[in-house]
């Protein structure tokens, strides 16, 4: 990686790169630009949710940054909720559900590890809880 500083604008968010799961429009920001992350920002609108996916060797950081929505894990046992301003941390290979329940749309701003964000949709959960 080059001595420069690199940025996405706004304008420049792509959804090609980002990955998508049913009702997640994820928009690639730091793509292809570093060999230890990648940035990207997650919008969904009022009562959506996506598939069950996880995110295969990358660790996952969500910051909240506008609305209230959920993420489910633990076979969807377990549902943890973000407010504005909130971080959580998906850690790797971990299945789970984004969720926005609510009547404002959601925008989280996503980090990984790695070069290109994955994403492994699902048919539903896979993994048995302990």
């Amino acid at each position: 990686m080059a001595n420069t500083v690199d940025v996405t604008r706004a304008s420049e968010l792509n959804e090609a790169t980002g990955g998508h799961t049913e009702g997640m429009v994820r928009k690639g920001a730091i793509v292809d630009k570093s060999d230890q992350l990648c940035a990207l920002v997650m919008c969904a609108q009022p009562h959506t949710s996506s598939a069950v996916h996880h995110h295969g060797e990358q660790d996952t950081v969500v910051y909240a940054a506008k609305g209230h929505g959920s993420i489910v894990f633990d076979g969807g046992k377990q549902r943890t909720d973000l407010s504005p301003g909130d971080f959580a941390i998906i850690p790797a290979y971990t299945e789970h559900q984004e969720m926005n329940p609510s009547d404002q749309d959601v925008e989280w701003v996503i980090t990984r590890a790695g070069r290109k964000p994955i994403t492994v949709n699902l048919e539903g959960w896979t993994k048995s809880s302990s």
